[in-house]
């Protein structure tokens, strides 16, 4: 009899191990394998939360099958202790192992409320956009100008969230002075930033901040990517130019940056800067007298005058020699690039055509007939404002 009894209670552990098994095996499938999500969903994890909370918001929004075997999944990870606060883009299909990844493994937000500072060359706007999960597109919620325009009550409301994340995008051809006065305009930094940087120190790009930065923190970090892109410049540049030191290098690429905003014609800008400086010539370039006025402070507002085309400042190319001691803006790396490996031509003139872009020209006779062009445009655009 206790044979049986034993063979019997043998047979039922084998059955239940077998049953076990089974379970783990079905809920592991669970965990790893495509989950129920049929459209993105933005989800927030408020800072203090847990994965108890999580998971209920997961099964609520119809994430996951299952809160408990989700929870158990995180523990088997050993992450149930590295839950990130913030908003996450979790995407249709999304597996319970992908959704805890997400969750914990830290950095930026990849959805919700972002704050974009855009520094352009005539302004500074603050856009406040949310990203609209089934979509995937950002949905413009306010936008403004610091020091302008009054302060939208939807911009002060996100800013007391802790998972709204903030980007400074800087625009190519801002001043250092731009930066800078436009950096003490965003409220969300901290500290002084008392000294302007040299012009064209500072690189134009993507920045992701965080509120409490302080403002000198942001202005290194431009600093050092701008460093790297003008060294990776001037390693790659021709031999041959007429430049030398990266100094110049930067003080020609922000000439480029400041007289076409067509990406298509930098190198053949270039070219004809390049060509100038080979053959004697003066650089001739409005910017670089605006500059002399203004010193980067601002913006002239108005055409130029002859009398300034004639004015005496160490930046005027049309009375100074080769290039002025200075860059005129900060110049971003397509523009540095371009003046490091210039377009081959024989152009040394060239003029608005229009468009938007530029009519070249090899001689002055073919410049005095793009020029004359140009004026007619001038006066057809006048009569149709009149």
């Amino acid at each position: 009899m206790w044979r049986s009894i034993a063979s019997n209670a043998v047979s039922i552990l084998i059955v239940a191990l077998f049953l076990i098994g089974g379970v783990i095996l079905w809920g592991r499938g669970q965990y790893e394998h495509p989950g129920p999500l049929t459209q993105a969903i933005c989800l927030q994890v408020e800072r203090g939360s847990n994965f108890r909370r999580v998971s209920r918001d997961l099964e609520a929004e119809g994430a996951v099958t299952s809160a408990s075997i989700f929870r158990m999944g995180a523990d088997y990870a050993g992450k149930t202790a590295d839950l990130k606060a913030g908003s996450y883009l979790v995407e249709p299909k999304a597996s319970m192992e992908d959704i805890v990844d997400i969750i914990t493994r830290g950095g930026a937000s990849t959805c919700g409320t972002e704050v974009i500072y855009r520094i352009g060359v005539n302004r500074l706007n603050t856009q406040v956009r949310e990203l609209d999960p089934t979509t995937n597109r950002f949905v413009e919620r306010a936008s403004f100008e610091p020091g302008e325009d009054e302060t939208p009550e939807f911009y002060i409301q996100v800013k007391e969230n802790a998972d709204t994340r903030y980007r400074i995008a800087l625009a190519e051809g801002v001043t250092s002075w731009q930066v800078v006065t436009a950096l003490r305009e965003m409220d969300v930094l901290q500290g002084a930033a008392e000294e302007v940087p040299a012009e064209g120190t500072l690189a134009p790009d993507s920045y992701e901040v965080r509120k409490g930065d302080t403002r000198a923190d942001v202005l290194a970090e431009m600093a050092d990517r701008q460093e790297k892109n003008v060294s990776a410049a001037w390693e790659a540049r021709d031999s041959a130019l007429p430049l030398e030191t990266p100094e110049e290098l930067v003080i020609l690429a922000s000439i480029i940056e400041k007289e076409t905003g067509v990406a298509e014609e930098r190198e053949r800008v270039a070219s004809i800067f390049v060509n100038r400086l080979n053959r004697g010539m003066r650089l001739q370039t409005d910017p670089t007298v605006i500059y002399g006025l203004t010193r980067g402070q601002g913006v002239l507002g108005r055409g130029l005058r002859r009398s300034e085309l004639r004015s005496n400042t160490p930046w005027n190319t049309y009375v100074i020699e080769g290039l002025p001691p200075t860059p005129i803006a900060n110049p971003g790396l397509a523009s540095l690039m371009a003046a490091g490996q210039p377009e081959a031509s024989d152009f040394v003139f060239f003029v608005a055509d229009g468009t938007g872009g530029h009519a070249f020209a090899e001689t002055l006779d073919e410049h005095n007939k793009n020029v004359a062009r140009w004026r007619e445009i001038e006066a057809e655009r006048g009569s149709d404002n009149n």
